[in-house]
């Protein structure tokens, strides 16, 4: 099933998103509607300024709460829906139903389901923080240092969207826990991100000319109420803004998203995570590496084994192959990430001391 028709097919998510993003504008819309009566009562520029400030505060604060909880689990329950198109070219039925049973499946509690999204986000964010360090080095050349931020901005765009990808995997891999999903997720990514970073460029591009296309045409509306009104030209700027963002999160984000999880989707189910990958990926962020203890954990809590090893700081500790015994597992350096025989004391790349 091709993206476009699974964006059609998905459309009642869409309309629930945009439910939250115009409740979200509805109430932006009355806290200024009283703030400016206030403002107008007191007859001041400086409580005028005071006010918007309260009033982006509070927008802020209303928008992280309805998003943080219910715009998250609509978004889980698109998410789900998207990755079982993809894979089996089919939309459930009742897909708001199967979505809601899929994230309550996979992860028994919104909590959980949080706590996944943040590290994979965490994650993909740390390992993105290498553009930067490298673009760093060649700073000496006139105008890379605008060309890395050019790129980067790009890349914190489009990169918003791999971590629903990753998530996606998850629901596809349902044989698995979450945590341990979401790791092979992130590293199926870092395997196939040649492949799937043009397709991300060019959503970030398109992501923001629609968004200014979207602002520009809401600005020229409510510009003109305002101006009829006798309000000042800001106040429909900044309501303008507000109604981009609720159409930006129902629409665009959902067609972008539609686009991105098709394309990783038809990778991931051809793809087999490399178990190398996991100790390099380890080494450069942190919560990868947590992402991947807490799989691991809950491997052996499910099992009813216990193991005595601390979880460790510099590597991961992967488990042995199929067929090969654990003297002679992989040990990973915590500087380069390169793959040493467990009985190696020192890294054979970099010479970094191995942990016992």
């Amino acid at each position: 099933m091709k993206a476009g028709e699974i964006f059609s097919k998905t459309m009642p998510f869409c309309m629930a998103k945009l439910m939250l993003g115009l409740l979200t504008a509805v109430v932006s819309a009355a806290i200024l509607a009283v703030l400016m009566l206030i403002a107008w009562l007191f007859n001041s520029d400086g409580v005028t300024a005071i006010l918007l400030l309260v009033w982006l505060s509070v927008t802020g604060f209303v928008r992280f709460a309805l998003m943080h909880y219910a715009g998250y689990l609509v978004k889980a329950g698109h998410v789900a829906v998207i990755a079982e198109a993809a894979v089996t070219g089919r939309i459930p039925d009742d897909q708001v139903a199967y979505g809601k049973k899929m994230v309550t499946e996979r992860f028994l509690t919104s909590n959980v389901y949080f706590a996944v999204d943040k590290l994979v986000a965490g994650a993909v964010k740390q390992l993105q923080g290498y553009l930067q360090k490298a673009g760093n080095k060649m700073d000496f050349i006139p105008g890379m240092d605008t060309l890395v931020r050019a790129g980067k901005l790009f890349i914190d765009i489009s990169l918003g969207y791999v971590d629903e990808c990753c998530l996606g995997y998850t629901f596809h891999k349902r044989d698995q826990n979450a945590y341990k999903s979401a790791a092979d997720g992130v590293t199926i990514y870092a395997q196939n991100w040649k492949k799937l970073f043009g397709g991300a460029a060019k959503t970030a591009l398109w992501v923001i000319l629609l968004l200014c296309g979207v602002t520009l045409a809401a600005f020229i509306v409510l510009g003109l109420l305002c101006k009829l009104l006798g309000l000042p030209g800001y106040l429909g700027f900044l309501m303008a803004c507000v109604i981009a963002w609720a159409v930006k999160f129902a629409f665009i984000d959902s067609y972008i998203l539609v686009n991105m999880m098709t394309a990783y989707m038809e990778t991931a189910t051809t793809t087999t995570p490399a178990v190398d990958l996991y100790g390099q990926l380890a080494a450069a962020s942190s919560k990868f590496r947590e992402l991947y203890e807490k799989g691991k954990d809950e491997v052996l809590h499910s099992s009813g084994m216990q193991t005595t090893e601390p979880i460790p700081t510099g590597r991961p500790s992967l488990p042995a192959e199929a067929g090969e015994k654990t003297e002679n597992a992989a040990v990973f350096c915590g500087g380069c990430g390169e793959k040493n025989v467990r009985s190696a004391k020192f890294c054979g790349k970099c010479g970094t001391a191995l942990s016992a």
